[in-house]
């Protein structure tokens, strides 16, 4: 008797597992080109916008700090 709920239990998690995958002949293969290195896709242009409009703010942020403790300096600060 005090086998029989331990082994209940272990036919019950058997029957739970999955099956084992079945092996693929071959992989498919990919329908779509891939894209040559020198061309931009829109998504591409769409993310490096963003990004170029930030690092433009940010040299002219730079410019005018320089220019600011330029100004100081030469006002003996």
């Amino acid at each position: 008797m005090k086998l029989l709920p331990p082994l209940l239990a272990c036919l019950a998690l058997a029957a739970c597992s999955d099956p084992p995958p079945t092996p693929e002949a071959d992989p498919p293969e990919p329908q779509a080109a891939a894209p040559s290195g020198g061309q931009h896709t829109q998504l591409r242009e769409a993310i490096q916008e963003p990004l170029d409009k930030a690092r433009a703010v940010e040299d002219a942020q730079s410019e005018r700090n320089a220019e600011r403790d330029q100004a100081l300096e030469d006002a003996g600060g």
